[in-house]
């Protein structure tokens, strides 16, 4: 069952679960899946957070609690989905140690309403990691062009970052700069690079799902020659963008320079982590996004369907990027030559992602509202 999850983790893909609840954690099926299925890190964000707290398994006890208190509803969900990702943060705590800190993580979200705010950001992102305060932390940051400044100074004060909703290209760019300025903030700081980690969220499934229903419209033979294509070659793409930036993740070409120097003082490389790899057009293999993007220092962070499916079908046969970047150019630019602005998707995506993330926590903070007062204790 989990030969294709062990030979991805061969190949330098580090496997994380794209999903939370406290009864993962507390049934102690997050530990199994670290024993069975070579994961070795979680990701949230507020729908995993949204559908997990309105499951209510294992929360009432918490918000009785807090109803008592009479916190106000924002305090109660960062108190329990802070709970959630410090335990289960502790029960990651071993694979932390064992890969020196690079594995082993929990990525917890700033509120998404503030995603356009670089000064509330920072303070959302420093409170957070006060909060949860465990090392093997990520505090993630949208790649909005507020977000870039925030991801700065956030890695500049030595706080581990996972920059999330990262469509395009060229904001991909912006994001690994913004993460080397803050490196270097934190070196003229004085602090220990060695501590500092960052991870950059790619999405993947959306972006075909979005040029797929463009070239739908279309309806020509050669539009549906492209479907599905256009989120792997991206993704393909964005790996190229590392390498150029970073050097080759085996050490077979050089770090450009300003990488260089930061790695000279113990910097972390910034991996490429591929999300929304949950397959969404049924007519796609649903491995599709784990199978052809198999690259070393790499994360893949999989929706439990997916890392099912790949530990029973995935096709894991080697590196599947590199050497692929011409073809994955072809591919967009014959995508961008139909019509189909390429520039125009990913703004839409980021809008569509941000909002989406936005009308979650405002479900969440309704129906966690609605528990605390049912919850509430009587007057007198």
């Amino acid at each position: 069952m989990t030969d294709a999850l062990k030979r991805l983790s061969e190949e330098g893909v580090a496997i994380w679960l794209d999903d939370l609840s406290r009864k993962r954690i507390t049934s102690g099926n997050l530990a199994e899946l670290i024993d069975q299925q070579h994961v070795v890190g979680v990701t949230t964000n507020p729908s995993i957070f949204q559908k997990a707290i309105s499951a209510g398994d294992g929360y009432e006890t918490q918000v009785a609690d807090l109803a008592a208190r009479r916190v106000t509803v924002e305090e109660a969900l960062r108190m329990i989905t802070t709970a959630d990702v410090r335990d289960a943060a502790d029960i990651l705590r071993p694979v932390h140690e064992a890969t020196g800190g690079q594995d082993g993580r929990v990525s917890i979200e700033v509120d998404p309403r503030l995603a356009h705010d670089t000064r509330a950001t920072v303070a959302e992102a420093k409170q957070l990691a006060w909060l949860v305060d465990r090392p093997n932390t990520l505090i993630k940051i949208p790649a909005t062009e507020a977000g870039l400044p925030a991801i700065t100074e956030v890695i500049g004060r030595g706080i581990s970052v996972n920059v999330t909703l990262i469509f395009s290209l060229e904001r991909y760019r912006a994001v690994m700069d913004a993460y080397l300025a803050g490196l270097e903030k934190a070196k003229a700081a004085g602090l220990d690079l060695a501590t500092i980690y960052s991870v950059a969220s790619f999405f993947v499934s959306r972006v075909d799902s979005e040029i797929d229903k463009r070239l739908g419209a279309l309806g020509t033979d050669e539009a549906k020659a492209l479907r599905g294509k256009s989120a792997v070659a991206n993704a393909r793409l964005a790996y190229q963008a590392y390498e150029e930036v970073f050097g080759s993740a085996d050490g077979s070409t050089a770090a450009p320079g300003r990488w260089a120097a930061l790695e000279k003082a113990g910097a972390n490389r910034q991996r490429p982590l591929w999300a929304s790899t949950g397959v969404k057009d049924p007519a796609y293999k649903d491995t599709l996004y784990v199978d052809d993007l198999v690259a070393p220092g790499t994360v893949n962070t999989m929706p439990e369907a997916t890392l099912e499916a790949t530990a029973e079908h995935g096709s894991i046969t080697g590196d599947t990027v590199r050497g692929t970047y011409q073809q994955a150019r072809a591919d967009l630019d014959a995508v961008e030559k139909l019509g189909i602005s390429y520039d125009e998707v990913v703004l839409l995506l980021e809008k569509e992602g941000v909002e989406k993330f936005e009308s979650s926590w405002n479900d969440l903070l309704k129906s966690t509202e609605a528990e605390l007062k049912r919850l509430a204790p009587s007057e007198g």
